[in-house]
């Protein structure tokens, strides 16, 4: 194998590629990368991790086709470490490569890429559903944030996607909150469908995404996902199980709702949350009275209060949360007002948009002690 590649294009689609690789593993062939030079001027990079593959097609001049597997954190550091300028690299018989960039050069022992395990095939490959990669990107990070950590029910650790003729629904829930969007496609899938992928997989093809247009194609079957997003194409594997039936979850009897601005309303409780600490996890409390939201927050190291003026008006109503619970469902939401829907001291708080329903955030109090 014999290639040579512009050093920028080369980094990024290591970068890439490299998401899907083992830091560690007892199979030293999951801590590389599958490279692989064709004669069409066709540079592959693959990663895998036995459940999360990306691979990576860029542009190169190939002198010689070939493949090789190259530990991808050497080959990154090597590569990063090198001038700005064209990267040759040659790959003999003895799986000895050389890379070389002006007066630089580094030899790296690659192992076979026959023994490099093959990634999962997804059946469908006819039906995609596309939307735009800016739409994609912002329904995955304003609803991750509330995918569940606890692997006792791991089908919770992803987020729910349901297809519905041109609706997509997003949704994650970990038991103290749940996240929902909703997007209209262009055009309708060929069928109703639903699945619930990885949530550390969402967060790789998050960064892969960017804020444009371009298509993305998605490819579920029973059992796996394929992302494709430009020259980068990620397969991982599917979440198994029954996933919370969220619409029934979202309580549609509020006694009172009113309407905030969103920065307003953060910056007011990231000001209480400031005595809050990993060690001092008390709640911030919330007192609704009329027009006027008051809210404080006690631990051992002090007090802190402030006042938030809002929309609307509300019977006297004190209610507790937990700080970063209530800051990432306001920080995600993508418009600067936002509906709150109140009830009870024990009932959820729920954030919607002021038209639409573009968003569904809740989260569930927290039982406040006697001051």
């Amino acid at each position: 194998m014999q290639f040579s590649c512009e050093k920028s294009i080369l980094q990024e689609a290591i970068v890439t590629a490299s998401r899907a690789v083992s830091s560690k593993s007892s199979i030293a062939l999951l801590e590389g990368l599958l490279i692989t030079a064709d004669d069409t001027g066709c540079l592959t990079l693959c990663g895998y991790n036995m459940s999360m593959g990306i691979r990576v097609k860029i542009s190169a001049a190939t002198t010689e086709p070939g493949s090789a597997v190259l530990n991808a954190r050497l080959f990154g550091d090597m590569i990063r470490k090198l001038p700005d300028d064209v990267i040759f690299v040659e790959t003999n018989d003895n799986l000895l490569t050389t890379i070389r960039c002006g007066k630089a050069m580094f030899n790296l022992v690659a192992s076979d890429a026959q023994e490099f395990p093959e990634l999962p095939e997804v059946e469908n490959n006819e039906n995609p559903i596309i939307l735009p990669q800016s739409m994609l990107k912002s329904m995955i990070s304003q609803t991750i944030f509330a995918v569940s950590d606890n692997e006792t029910k791991p089908v919770l650790t992803g987020c729910l996607f349901e297809l519905e003729g041109q609706e997509l629904h997003v949704a994650a829930v970990d038991g103290y909150r749940l996240s929902v969007r909703r997007e209209t496609l262009e055009a309708p899938v060929a069928q109703d469908t639903k699945f619930v992928v990885p949530g550390m997989t969402l967060r790789e093809v998050e960064r892969i995404l960017a804020e444009s247009d371009e298509p993305a194609e998605i490819y579920p079957d029973s059992k796996h996902i394929l992302f494709r997003i430009g020259d980068t194409v990620l397969i991982t594997r599917l979440l198994e199980g029954e996933f919370l039936n969220y619409r029934a979850a979202i309580p549609t009897d509020a006694s009172a709702v009113i309407t905030a601005d969103v920065r307003q309303l953060v910056s007011s409780i990231e000001r209480v949350s400031l005595i809050v600490s990993e060690k001092l996890k008390n709640p911030v409390r919330m007192e609704f009275d009329g027009s006027l939201l008051k809210l404080s927050c006690i631990t051992t190291i002090g007090k802190s209060y402030d006042e938030y003026v809002y929309e609307g008006d509300v019977p006297h109503l004190e209610i507790g949360f937990n700080n970063r619970y209530l800051l990432d469902a306001l920080r995600a939401c993508p418009s600067d007002k936002v509906r709150i829907s109140l009830k009870g001291s024990l009932n959820p708080i729920v954030f919607t948009p002021e038209e639409g329903e573009s968003f569904t955030y809740l989260v569930l109090p927290v039982r406040l002690k006697a001051e």
